[in-house]
């Protein structure tokens, strides 16, 4: 089977969008408030990257899917027992700290280290698939670096589409500016995908895929590897929430240079 895959998707947990998030400070550094307490979704980014990893692995025949995610043992099962119905995959749990604050090299490490020793992967035919950005670990590089690490350097950022040739090659639209996308054509894997909401919809809940998920992810939680993420040297000074503020005054003979300068003028006295 020349098209045959081995998509590998790094999937992160992060709070529901739809609560309120409060950063605070404490002996283990800056996290959120009741962060443990919080309802959890799969990473919105990540989520768009395992069902298009899903709709290519059901078009070529001999694929075969892993879902990589780091969190808490208690919050992933959570998390699982809904994205468990939408498709088919097999979990690889990593059991370490939720949230937006640890080193983005840390978690690439870790993650890393995790899919190299996956049992039956071939590289020759690996696509790492993840989120663009992410709700938590938004720093722009941990997929990156995760593909670095695996020494995979074709790399690409903001997929909305995929199309993969009889040949093994395939075609891939970038994000640009302007709406617009870029088109690459890549000679085969290994290659790493950062998508952006990609083309699909959420797939509908599927008790019975759920059911054949959920025989494998218990034992996987089970023996999910726990794991320490290293500062490196990073540090916080302080976290908050931004600043809301509104002062609203009417101008009518302002000229565009002289709204820039006092837009930077208010910006820089913040």
């Amino acid at each position: 089977m020349p098209n045959s895959l081995h998509i590998v998707v790094c999937a992160g947990i992060v709070p529901d969008p739809l609560q309120t998030l409060e950063p605070v400070t404490g002996p283990a550094g800056p996290g959120l408030k009741n962060e443990m307490v919080l309802p959890a979704v799969l990473d919105p980014w990540a989520a768009s990257a395992l069902y298009e990893a899903a709709a290519l692995a059901a078009k070529n025949p001999g694929s075969k899917l892993w879902l990589v995610s780091l969190g808490p043992k208690a919050k992933l099962q959570q998390v699982m027992m809904t994205v468990a119905q939408k498709v088919a995959f097999e979990l690889v749990p990593i059991d370490g700290p939720i949230g937006g604050f640890p080193d983005a090299h840390s978690t690439a490490a870790v993650l890393a280290e995790t899919i190299a020793a996956l049992p039956g992967l071939d590289r020759a035919k690996l696509l790492l698939f993840g989120g663009w950005e992410s709700a938590t670990r938004g720093a722009g590089v941990t997929l990156q670096l995760v593909g670095e690490r695996l020494g995979i350097t074709d790399q690409f950022q903001g997929v909305d589409q995929i199309d993969l040739r009889d040949d093994g090659s395939f075609e891939v639209l970038e994000r640009v500016e302007g709406g617009k996308h870029q088109v690459s054509v890549c000679a085969g894997t290994p290659a790493v995908l950062g998508w952006a909401t990609g083309n699909l919809a959420e797939p509908r809940n599927n008790p019975q895929v759920g059911m054949a998920n959920m025989r494998t992810i218990m034992p996987a939680l089970a023996k999910a590897k726990a794991t320490k993420l290293e500062a490196n040297g990073l540090s916080y000074l302080s976290v908050s929430l931004p600043k809301q503020q509104r002062t609203t005054r009417v101008e009518k003979d302002m000229t565009p240079d002289q709204i820039a300068a006092e837009l930077v003028e208010w910006i820089g006295a913040e």
